[in-house]
């Protein structure tokens, strides 16, 4: 191929069967953007057998409302799949109380080579026990409901997609891109890999992980009124003096009463607090704002850019500049002049 050496086609094991399975309610690009990439790969000198199938092989109405096809019924399916995929659906319970949906998963799986999910699927293989004792991620904003409803799943909710052992699990919606272009490098190396990232003008490898996309900090609703005090003096002033001791007498109680309130009823200590919704207030002023890294990083309370930076880089993976390239409103951006 061109004198670029690729990796042996999975055809010759029996392994060119990418199935995805839809279901109604199914979030649409779960589908088609895993789709697209393994279709795509094949332009490029892959040999990938994409099937979309459904529980009677009949058409899906999905999140969207769009309705889309499905190839064929379970029972077409050969003996033996290279890659069983399973997307999300926004109303996960619905698809795990769906026990033919379940089955039909855990059935399946027993034939792959390896099992996928792409953000909410993650809930449909953990019902399915084939997350158990793994590591696992979702969707930022349903990992902790994935923790609580599953606590033998080991779920990490910071990473674009977890690869553990044969199975793989992504994060929100465009993460299965991600995920389905790093099995098509597994199956048919870099140089493949590359060439569908730029046919989609999309990241090889994105860059940070799902922190970059999501608030930080969503605690519980404390209780307590010193709790409440304290977070309240905290979000209208994020650049405030807000040590040990002030934050204590500002919720008029001792620092390491304080302490014992947040861990119990927030899960942080008020220090993890203060940096957190300094962070969200940096993002806002970078995303929204026109000031310099170095306004931004007093504005917020970190005193100065090296330290945003460490803190940026340390916590969603990119760096200040990086993320206000990435997230900047485009209202009011200045328009292309003709002629």
């Amino acid at each position: 191929m061109d004198g670029i050496a690729r990796r042996a086609s999975p055809a010759s094991r029996g392994e060119r069967t990418v199935v995805i399975v839809a279901f109604d309610g199914v979030q649409l690009l779960d589908v088609t953007g895993p789709v697209e990439v393994f279709t795509t790969a094949n332009h490029y000198g892959a040999d990938y057998d994409v099937r979309v199938i459904s529980l009677a092989g009949d058409a899906v109405t999905t999140s969207s409302g769009l309705v889309i096809s499905a190839d064929s019924a379970p029972g077409t399916l050969p003996p033996r799949l290279g890659t069983l995929l399973v997307p999300g659906r926004r109303d996960w319970r619905s698809a795990v109380a769906d026990t033919d949906l379940v089955g039909l998963v855990a059935r399946l799986s027993g034939r792959a080579k390896r099992v996928a999910s792409v953000c909410a699927g993650a809930f449909v293989l953990a019902e399915a026990g084939i997350l158990d004792g793994r590591r696992a991620a979702t969707h930022w904003e349903l990992a902790s409901q994935l923790a609580t409803a599953y606590p033998r799943v080991c779920v990490d909710g910071n990473p674009v997609f977890v690869r553990d052992g044969h199975v793989a699990t992504s994060a929100g919606i465009t993460a299965g891109i991600d995920l389905s272009l790093s099995l098509v490098e597994e199956d048919w190396g870099a140089d493949v890999a590359r060439d569908v990232a730029r046919q989609l003008v999309v990241f090889m490898a994105r860059p940070g992980g799902q922190a970059q996309f999501s608030a930080r900090l969503a605690p519980r609703q404390p209780r307590h009124p010193a709790v409440r005090r304290v977070m309240d003096r905290v979000t209208a002033d994020p650049a405030g003096c807000h040590t040990r001791a002030t934050l204590a007498a500002s919720g008029g109680v001792s620092a390491r009463h304080l302490e014992r309130l947040f861990h119990s009823e927030v899960g942080i200590t008020p220090g993890r607090y203060v940096e957190a919704v300094r962070i969200e207030a940096a993002q806002a002023l970078l995303a929204d704002g026109t000031g310099t890294v170095e306004e931004v990083a007093r504005q917020a309370g970190f005193g100065s850019s090296e330290s945003l930076r460490r803190v940026f880089q340390l916590t969603l993976g990119v760096s200040p500049t990086v993320y206000r390239a990435r997230f900047r409103s485009t209202v009011g951006a200045p328009r292309p002049v003709a002629g």
